[in-house]
């Protein structure tokens, strides 16, 4: 992935991605898990997986690391939106290799 070195669970949460593979995706997070996106936040596994499905599954997202630095993935994601593609920040927390908190933003 362009040489970039990347975190277990973030290199597994973008190729669950660009497999649209909810199940993988949904594995990513760890208990209590969140994600904010949109301006909504949502938490726990059935609000996470309804995120995941309309998201990146429904709009079939496909990302592109361009960059990854302080727990920050900047990537390009494209698919069945106007407009793509497109920039934006990811922002990782992570424990035991699952994904605790996730905050995504255009760039």
């Amino acid at each position: 992935m362009n040489d970039i070195t990347l975190p277990e669970a973030v290199d597994t949460f973008i190729k669950a991605t660009n497999a649209h593979d909810v199940n993988a995706l949904a594995a990513v997070f760890g208990d209590g898990a969140t994600v904010r996106d949109d301006g909504r936040t949502w938490a726990g596994e059935a609000e996470i997986r309804e995120w995941i499905q309309g998201h990146l599954i429904n709009p079939k997202i496909v990302l592109t690391p361009t960059s990854f630095a302080d727990d920050r993935l900047v990537a390009s994601g494209d698919g069945d939106f106007p407009g793509g593609p497109l920039s934006f920040s990811f922002v990782f927390g992570i424990k035991d290799n699952k994904v605790t908190t996730l905050a995504i933003a255009p760039v």
